[in-house]
């Protein structure tokens, strides 16, 4: 069986795509007129109870605080390229987010308006919530978003909202290791499919907090290992490491992204790169 390929530029072995999300500042409260809060970080409890959970704001607040500076710092320290997923109330409730983003000259990918469920939306409602996103955004990073996470689950219309709104890639998909076209989109217009891939993200340490930054580590580096060793092979593919800023950016967690960091620089002919510019490879590659 022949193993899915895309060449990457200048012969790179494969592409590495780190993806920062942004949710602090978006999620459910009561405050924000929701019925309840979001489920207690890595505590996992679940209240249903229609109150104000100030200490888990406060949790999800360290993430702007304390995380953020730790990962920009070392985003800037190694010269990578990430792709921002960021719920717009977000980076209007926290600007010195957006304004890391510009300094960086990173690229903003819409994570939503707020990192709610979109799939509870009808048509219109999800229409606008993909509009004000880019509105949003447009308006504190400067530059409007061209790729789009959903939190979780995206609709049968999601995709036909997208290319009506100017986007070129969707990220709500895991199905393999290269980006591809979805020709098949009810709006008739193909849109470039950016995979996603959740088994290395940090969610892993909130699901499950018994697992350690060590083995997290270890996982990233195996998971680098292997499509780098399928590339020399002449099967380059794309790996994606998500980041959480109130996950990753913990003290005891963040040297593990830093010698993850250390090994992807160690290696040659890697390209780190943001998601728009690889679907803008595949649109070079790969012409409709």
């Amino acid at each position: 069986m022949q193993q899915e390929r895309i060449d990457w530029p200048d012969g790179a072995k494969m592409a590495l795509s780190i993806v920062v999300n942004v949710e602090e500042g978006s999620e459910m409260t009561v405050v924000r007129g929701d019925r309840g809060m979001e489920p207690v970080d890595e505590l996992g409890i679940h209240i249903k109870s229609p109150i104000r959970n100030y200490g888990n704001e406060s949790n999800y607040l360290y993430g702007i605080k304390a995380g953020a500076p730790r990962i920009v710092k070392l985003l800037k320290e190694y010269e990578i390229l990430a792709s921002w997923t960021v719920a717009a109330m977000s980076l209007e409730n926290h600007p010195e987010i957006a304004q890391a983003i510009v300094e960086l000259g990173h690229e903003p990918v819409s994570h939503g308006y707020r990192w709610v469920h979109q799939f509870k939306m009808d048509e219109e409602q999800e229409r606008d919530f993909i509009r004000r996103a880019v509105t949003s955004i447009e308006e504190t990073v400067g530059v409007r978003p061209y790729g789009w996470l959903s939190r979780y689950f995206h609709t049968d219309n999601t995709r036909r909202l997208l290319i009506e709104e100017g986007f070129d890639y969707h990220m709500d998909d895991y199905s393999g290791d290269i980006p591809f076209w979805d020709k098949d989109t009810v709006a008739g217009t193909p849109i470039v499919i950016v995979p996603y891939q959740l088994d290395s993200n940090d969610m892993k340490m909130w699901t499950d907090p018994a697992m350690t930054p060590q083995q997290w580590l270890e996982y990233a580096k195996r998971n680098f290992d292997q499509i780098y060793r399928e590339g020399e092979d002449g099967n380059p593919k794309m790996m994606s490491l998500g980041l959480h800023l109130r996950i990753i950016g913990r003290p005891g967690r963040i040297w593990a992204f830093e010698e993850f960091l250390k090994y992807v620089r160690s290696k040659k002919d890697v390209w780190v790169t943001s998601r728009h510019q690889i679907a803008q490879h595949l649109a070079q590659v790969d012409p409709l």
